[in-house]
């Protein structure tokens, strides 16, 4: 055996190793994964329900969408009247399509926090790693759910901001070496379907809204789980914790009245606050071609963390920065393998930060920086 079938076949078994150890055969069931599983108690195990509380949004998600879907119509000529019906004339249909907008944001700012968090207590150490992963993809398709569905109403702010991202899209190409430098236009013309925004766009946004990442988040969900549940709650903090809880029926329980907590909450503020009441723009005025794009818009408040810098920086220097942040989330169990939960957590402070600061005075810096 030659020196490079002797590395190949160590890598091959490396590999097998690694998935061995990610997926336990046996502890693949009921009574290790439910009944014998315990959870931590310490000053950070709130952040364990951070989890729980972004999938009780998204199922908050999934039932008013579905009710909206027996009325709303994924056309360029009735999507915005489709919605007016619904809010007006639907029984119950303002209050539906407030809980969709509502919960629209808590499941972002949940998977924020949940990210943040499990970084902050070193839920991505050995044999943790796709938990990790799984995790990062879920929060970049949750921000896509916000990003097509803001299409939807087809009216004049959602027309003009999703041809501003499409177009931003196929920007990014310019900065790309060989082959890869079509890779952004192509993206911008599958998605957006036809030479301008019209009726294709809206068709490929609605079926990437309500079927393919629902789909490709309930598969990626089941494996984030699924892993959770094998290798169980991170320790969460550099002692070991003195006290833990059963999972089950304790923790559970607990996660269920947090849910019905927020359910509350949820509900009393789409009753009370019509969603809308934040803008600073008509959301109903249906998309005029002809019409001028109103002034004073922005995205919803999710992307201003991105969108502040947007209008600050280069062009280049954001696909940079944002380029190293993708590849540090990626690869942060490998990266911060060897780092301290006091170092991560005084990372993860600085992020919130940031986010908090971008999205409450974004624009009070803007003006600042700009005049």
């Amino acid at each position: 055996m030659t020196v490079s079938d002797r590395s190949k076949q160590s890598r091959k078994i490396d590999f097998f190793g690694f998935l061995v150890e990610r997926f336990p055969l046996d502890k693949m069931n009921i009574k290790h994964m439910l009944e014998h599983k315990e959870v931590p108690v310490h000053k950070m195990s709130w952040g364990y329900y951070t989890g729980g509380l972004t999938m009780f949004f998204f199922m908050i998600q999934v039932v008013t969408g579905l009710f909206l879907l027996f009325y709303y119509q994924p056309t360029v000529s009735d999507a915005n009247l489709s919605v007016e019906y619904i809010t007006k004339y639907v029984s119950a249909g303002a209050l539906i399509r407030n809980m969709h907008a509502w919960s629209a944001s808590g499941m972002i700012l949940s998977a924020v926090v949940h990210l943040i968090t499990a970084f902050a207590m070193k839920s991505f150490e050995k044999p943790r790693e796709l938990t990790w992963i799984l995790g990062v993809v879920l929060l970049v398709i949750t921000f896509t759910f916000g990003f097509t569905g803001y299409l939807l109403p087809w009216n004049q702010i959602a027309v003009n901001a999703t041809k501003v991202g499409l177009q931003s899209v196929e920007d990014v190409g310019q900065y790309l070496p060989g082959l890869l430098h079509d890779v952004p236009r192509i993206l911008r013309e599958t998605f957006q379907g036809e030479a301008s925004v019209g009726q294709s766009t809206l068709g490929r946004f609605y079926a990437l809204h309500v079927v393919l990442l629902p789909l490709a988040l309930v598969l990626l969900l089941a494996g984030h789980l699924l892993q959770v549940q094998l290798h169980g709650m991170s320790e969460g903090v550099d002692m070991k914790a003195a006290k833990t809880e059963r999972f089950f029926p304790v923790f559970l329980f607990k996660d269920l009245t947090l849910w019905g907590v927020f359910f509350f909450i949820l509900f009393t503020l789409s009753i009370c606050i019509p969603f809308e009441s934040f803008l600073p723009y008509p959301l109903l005025a249906p998309y005029d071609a002809l019409g001028a794009t109103p002034a004073g818009i922005k995205p919803e408040w999710y992307f201003f963390f991105v969108y502040y810098p947007l209008e600050l920086l280069p062009f280049w220097v954001i696909i940079l920065l944002s380029g190293m942040v993708g590849a540090i989330l990626v690869l942060t169990p490998w990266i911060f393998a060897g780092t301290s939960r006091k170092v991560l957590g005084f990372i993860a402070s600085l992020v919130s930060v940031y986010l908090i600061v971008m999205t409450v005075f974004g624009e009070q810096i803007y003006h600042l920086l700009k005049h």
